[in-house]
């Protein structure tokens, strides 16, 4: 996973400073999430990872079903990834871009996993409080986990804070093996 990420990123990034550039974020936003669902369909995943199938032949077949979707950055896009054998990646790039994208409007998103599906006054109370500890508009999703025996678990971006029993547990048992 990290190798794909530091292949990921450079094409994430260029995509972004040029749709930055251009005042096309959300252009870019639309184009990206396009192809890579184009990229992600079944189908296109099996014709992209066949090895008998040319760089071209893979190239035009992409960009005849992204026909009017994209303009010619985009189309650009699409050839250097053809080109390097990372199609299959654009899903990745597709998501990294709206990490960029996020970032750079101030929003944050946050994973939220709890035991037990918490009620809203609490999800919204939740929020108020990590957007003020971040100082950022936080966009949260929330997932149940009934493995994680009580509390939360919030993930966002590169920080973790587990307030789970589950963690509280492991974080004991890792106490007492030391």
């Amino acid at each position: 996973m990290a190798e794909a990420i530091t292949i990921v990123r450079p094409y994430a990034v260029a995509a972004f400073r040029l749709a930055k550039q251009n005042k096309a974020l959300t252009k870019w936003s639309e184009m990206l999430s396009f192809a890579a669902a184009v990229a992600a369909d079944e189908q296109m995943k099996a014709y992209i990872d066949n090895p008998k199938v040319t760089a071209a032949a893979l190239e035009q077949m992409f960009l005849s079903i992204c026909d009017k979707k994209l303009d010619e950055s985009g189309v650009n896009l699409i050839k250097l990834l053809g080109e390097y054998g990372r199609l299959a990646l654009l899903p990745e790039v597709a998501k990294a871009f709206e990490e960029l994208k996020a970032e750079d409007e101030g929003v944050l998103e946050a994973e939220i996993t709890a035991a037990a599906k918490p009620s809203d006054t609490a999800v919204k109370a939740l929020v108020a409080r990590l957007e003020t500890r971040f100082g950022k508009k936080i966009e949260a999703s929330v997932k149940v986990d009934p493995e994680l025996i009580g509390g939360i678990k919030i993930v966002i971006g590169d920080t973790v804070i587990d307030a789970s029993v589950r963690g509280q547990l492991q974080e004991l048992a890792y106490t007492l093996k030391s």
